[in-house]
């Protein structure tokens, strides 16, 4: 998430607006079934909670439903070291702080700090994050402090799982999310500066600008809390770190799970030309920084693209210059939205809808110019959408 080009990107916004208003250029017409033809509808953003609500909130996930007395609230990541609860059907009730580690959490600048958090999946009051020291990526695990509360985590429970040295203080990544497998996936970026000048994106004996991937209910890999997965593409660490899962990645700010295909999208924040998403693939290698989406990057003209993989989708700077991942829709309040991935940029306020077609091309709409700086979506336990905006408010998406 290159929010050091904040200022900048708000200024970009502001005299490209009347660019803005159509989508990018659709694909040639293929044969398409009738899902894939369908058209997204309009849509809106409607407040929850009000600017002001939250300070500076980059992650929004639920709690899954493990717990049944929390299955319908949100939980809110701040960048500064907190995890806030809120009661979406309850928007006046008090946001209640579930975590708040502000004392071991280094969130100078604009892309440092607590940026991760995912619940377990089948074990209530278990969570894990992702935050930055001052020279490091921190993965933690938090214990619930009482189990007739299960939202509240003790602070003294923190088990460091897994930590990774940062050379610059940008390009952290930071998401964190279960799979379909039952592993926990997370998202490194190339450790920063620009250009990847140490090329580690393509280096596979280092941990930054990749996704990885880990067992974290089985302990014992080298006295770690956590096991390999067996079918990790260098498990047996020789050509690579095991916890690798796929590579080539600059910044993937924000990645998630299709609940039904079980696909994992994810966006990865560009240089200076494009913004892009992928389909992310077991052993994948994702470009970066041979390539920036599918241009050239390193040389600029004329790079072995063999082995690489290249994004679904890429977008430039005519429309925006930091893209926010989101969801496939899967939720029951927008039907003709079901199957479409929902994702933004993060300066300009864009929502757009995408879709991969049987013959892989994809469609691409904008939904809406929202007018909020975009640093991340969440679904609630139904499926429905929500937008997290840098000035601390929490909107839900709705039908327009």
């Amino acid at each position: 998430m290159k929010l050091t080009r904040l200022l900048c990107g708000i200024a970009y916004a502001l005299l490209l607006s009347l660019l803005l208003t159509a989508c990018r250029g659709e694909p040639a017409v293929v044969k398409e079934t009738s899902s894939e033809q369908s058209q997204p509808p309009a849509i809106k953003l409607e407040t929850i909670f009000p600017e002001g609500t939250l300070d500076n909130p980059v992650g929004v996930v639920s709690e899954n439903g493990v717990s049944s007395s929390l299955k319908d609230h949100l939980f809110v990541v701040e960048q500064k070291g907190r995890i806030i609860m809120l009661d979406p059907a309850h928007p006046a009730s008090e946001p209640k702080t579930v975590l708040d580690i502000r004392d071991r959490v280094h969130s100078d600048g604009n892309e440092q700090g607590l940026l991760g958090l995912a619940f377990h999946p089948k074990k209530p009051g278990i969570a894990f994050v992702n935050y930055t020291t001052k020279t490091h990526s921190v993965v933690a695990r938090f214990v619930m402090k009482d189990p007739e509360h299960p939202e509240l985590l003790d602070p003294k429970s923190e088990v460091i799982l897994l930590t990774y040295e940062q050379p610059f203080a940008n390009h952290k990544g930071g998401q964190l999310a279960f799979g379909p497998d039952g592993y926990l996936y997370i998202g490194a970026g190339d450790g920063g500066s620009g250009g990847d000048p140490y090329g580690n994106g393509q280096n596979t004996h280092t941990l930054l600008g990749k996704t990885l991937r880990i067992n974290v209910d089985v302990g014992g890999y080298q006295s770690k809390k956590y096991t390999i997965p067996a079918d990790n593409p260098f498990a047996d660490g020789k050509a690579g770190e095991p916890e690798i899962y796929a590579y080539g990645l600059r910044n993937p700010w924000r990645f998630s799970f299709d609940s039904v295909t079980g696909k994992l999208w994810a966006a990865d924040v560009g240089q200076d030309r494009l913004e892009e998403i992928d389909i992310v693939e077991k052993g994948g290698n994702y470009g970066w920084n041979v390539m920036e989406g599918d241009l050239c990057y390193r040389p600029e003209e004329g790079c072995d693209k063999t082995g690489l993989i290249e994004p679904i989708y890429t977008y430039g700077r005519d429309l925006g210059v930091s893209v926010t991942g989101g969801f496939v829709y899967r939720g029951s309040a927008i039907p003709d939205l079901v199957g479409w991935y929902i994702y933004g940029d993060y300066a300009m306020g864009t929502i757009w809808a995408l879709r991969q077609k049987s013959d892989g091309s994809v469609r691409n709409v904008t939904l809406l110019q929202s007018g909020e700086l975009i640093t991340s979506f969440g679904v609630d336990a139904a499926g429905e959408l929500y937008v997290c905006a840098q000035n601390g408010s929490l909107l839900r998406i709705v039908q327009g």
